[in-house]
């Protein structure tokens, strides 16, 4: 079974949630603006505490913000 590779939808959505800075979504978050940095960049997967923090400053669901980049290769 290879690594999963867990990307995500965070900048589009900062941006469509009146521009939010990496500094915004970090502070409301409680992280760092790297760890949005390197989440964005796919760098960094984040805890299920942390991916449930930022689903709720979008007031959003985990599969609406994350989604598994190679799901045919895992399967």
């Amino acid at each position: 079974m290879g690594k999963i590779l867990i990307s995500n939808h965070i900048r589009k959505l900062r941006f469509n949630h009146d521009e939010m800075t990496q500094q915004q979504l970090a502070e409301k978050a409680g992280v760092t603006r790297q760890t949005i940095v390197a989440l964005e960049q796919g760098k960094y997967s984040p805890s299920l505490e942390l991916a449930f923090r930022i689903a709720l400053v979008f007031n959003l669901s985990l599969d609406e913000i994350f989604f598994i980049e190679n799901k045919e290769e895992i399967i």
